[in-house]
């Protein structure tokens, strides 16, 4: 427990130590001026993309800034939402959602479920048909299109509501995926492949898909390691057994399982070596390393301090004693019909759905993340686009 502590204070001393190396850089160098941001994940980042696909999301999703449903796995906005408006964009629109969008500063294409790695799942099994391979192809295939619509345009509509061909090649490309397949791989432990192998796969084939996109122009990369997946709450033993005893060593003074967080962080580290190996391959790239996993469990280290409650509760969905409603869904329990309503204060939860964070731990993780304190080298992602420093 001592170690965990001084694992956290270290985090805080080197996010101080690289937030100060920001601001340095932040002062001798002009911001980038994007003109467009595009984005690949999955639910971390989707907004609206499973929701134009299948079915679309109901309330209390989007019940704390948007009012109503808008396709995001939260109560509110989420991290990209924040990082599209730090940036001066608009947030970004689907690129699967056809109604009322407008593409003229970007798309995103993450898409809930989503993995590096296919599946062999369906929606219906919790998989995703968008794995990044796809979204790389639905990149290629709007950039191929737009650019052909936008010279024949003319002055219509595809000139106000899509990206200047110039604009691809200036863009910021961001990236948050992983956290599903880690999760796949947790669930086949024992099986044919080992953890390393799955890992070492996964990381190499992200390797290939930004390969694809520097081939077609794209220079600046925005990427996003993933985060404490043992200390989702739907990962934590206490929503599924009553009166559980923990077995020393299984879980952290946080509450968080040990073995799937060690998981994520041996992910991190080989994402980190095909990054370093990437940005020795394409000297005129930015490839830019976010530490998503420390900001996210500096949060949840200081939740009291920050002004949220344990980083266990859920806000949304009911967990207790193996009995489990998702958010916004009717059941039984124990003879009785509930519905799996949203916490009182979601502002004060980590949390949202046992799984996905609320707005409020977004904007603090996005507050965090946006300046270069997690960053790899410590930059600004106002200023990312500049390689020298990278």
């Amino acid at each position: 427990m001592s170690q965990l502590r001084q694992f956290v204070a270290a985090v805080i001393l080197l996010s101080h130590f690289l937030s100060l190396r920001a601001e340095e850089i932040k002062s001798s160098q002009q911001p980038c001026g994007f003109p467009a941001i595009f984005n690949f994940g999955d639910s971390n980042s989707d907004t609206g993309c499973m929701s134009a696909a299948f079915y679309p999301a109901a309330l209390p999703y989007g019940e704390t800034f948007f009012h109503e449903p808008a396709g995001r796995a939260s109560d509110g906005r989420l991290i990209i939402d924040f990082i599209a408006q730090h940036l001066g964009f608009p947030y970004l629109s689907a690129y699967i959602d056809s109604i009322g969008t407008s593409y003229k500063n970007g798309a995103n294409f993450a898409a809930g479920s989503s993995t590096i790695r296919r599946q062999n799942k369906t929606y219906f099994d919790g998989g995703s048909p968008f794995s990044l391979e796809i979204q790389t192809a639905q990149y290629i295939q709007f950039k191929a299109r737009t650019g052909k619509f936008y010279n024949q345009g003319n002055g219509n509509s595809y000139t106000t509501q899509f990206p200047r061909p110039e604009d691809f090649a200036k863009a910021i490309y961001t990236f948050d995926i992983g956290q599903n397949d880690i999760a796949a791989a947790l669930q086949k432990l024992g099986e044919e492949d080992s953890q390393a192998v799955v890992i070492s796969d996964v990381v190499e084939l992200f390797g290939k898909q930004i390969t694809n996109l520097y081939g077609i122009g794209a220079r600046t990369f925005w990427i996003h390691n993933t985060g404490p997946i043992g200390c989702l709450p739907m990962a934590m033993p206490i929503h599924y057994v009553k009166n559980y005893t923990p077995v020393a060593g299984y879980l952290d003074q946080n509450g968080c399982v040990n073995f799937q967080n060690d998981m994520a962080k041996k992910f991190n580290r080989k994402l980190k070596d095909i990054v370093d190996k990437l940005k020795a391959q394409f000297p005129d790239a930015s490839l830019i390393y976010v530490d998503m996993f420390s900001a996210k469990y500096e949060l949840i280290s200081n939740a009291k301090k920050e002004g949220f409650v344990d980083p266990s509760k859920i806000c949304c969905g009911y967990h207790e004693d193996g009995n489990h409603l998702n958010c916004g869904s009717k059941g039984m329990i124990n003879g009785k019909e509930m519905f799996a309503s949203s916490c009182e204060d979601p502002s004060t939860y980590i949390s949202w759905d046992g799984v996905h964070y609320t707005e409020a731990a977004n904007r603090w993780i996005a507050s965090r993340i946006v300046n270069g304190s997690f960053s790899d080298p410590p930059v600004p992602i106002t200023h990312s686009c500049h390689n020298s420093l990278a």
